[in-house]
């Protein structure tokens, strides 16, 4: 039998090289942007290209201790902190944002809660920015199943779908993966986590009779 704490470094070791990896093919992307392309608006209401890049580079730099401090100077109001965050880390031109995601790449800190948020942040934010400029990405199919396993299994407080899901089955078309009870929604494993992380671009791409219950919960 493993040692659990040989299965829990590994764990660990794993989410970070996933991250690692989306890290670098986004930077990689961002490259070859002209700068009216970083203000185009991205899938996140309110936020360009840029403010998506910009909390990417706030989220990498959070530490735990450092999360709890801005929760407490955003009087406990997450958005409002996403926000400062974002204000702080997008400089002053997309290459000095860009230079600063480059800084943060390799980092292995992250705000409190499960380590696979930070395979879910890398992903959705990535098609955040990429769907909007016609970009497109071959991600590792079980990096998106562990992100899409992950919100399935959060719940609604924490903007995940396990509520959602005792009353709807999710069927993955590109792999083995079904998830939850219901009415049966089908679709790519991206599109489904994209879905129910509320970008409401990826329903094209879901089918079946329980589609409809894939509202929008960003």
């Amino acid at each position: 039998m493993r040692h659990p704490e040989r299965v829990r470094e590994e764990r660990v070791r794993e989410v970070w090289e996933i991250v690692h990896t989306e890290r670098a093919a986004l930077i990689r992307d961002l490259e070859g942007l002209d700068d009216a392309c970083w203000e185009r608006p991205s899938l996140c209401e309110g936020w360009t290209v840029h403010d998506v890049a910009a909390h990417l580079v706030d989220s990498a730099r959070t530490t735990r201790p450092g999360f709890v401090a801005g929760l407490v100077r955003a009087r406990f109001d997450f958005h409002r902190q996403n926000a400062r965050g974002v204000t702080r880390e997008r400089g002053a031109t997309p290459r000095e944002t860009l230079a600063r995601l480059r800084a943060v790449a390799a980092r292995t800190t992250a705000p409190p809660g499960p380590l696979d948020s930070r395979v879910v942040e890398e992903i959705v934010h990535g098609e955040d920015i990429r769907r909007p400029l016609g970009l497109t990405r071959a991600y590792p199919r079980e990096a998106v199943v562990r992100a899409l396993r992950h919100q399935a299994g959060t719940p609604a407080s924490f903007g995940g779908a396990r509520e959602l899901l005792t009353t709807l089955s999710l069927r993955a078309t590109d792999t083995d993966l079904v998830l939850g009870e219901g009415p049966e929604a089908s679709g790519p494993a991206l599109a489904l986590l994209l879905a129910l992380t509320g970008r409401e671009t990826a329903l094209p791409e879901v089918h079946g009779e329980g589609r409809d219950r894939l509202t929008p919960r960003a």
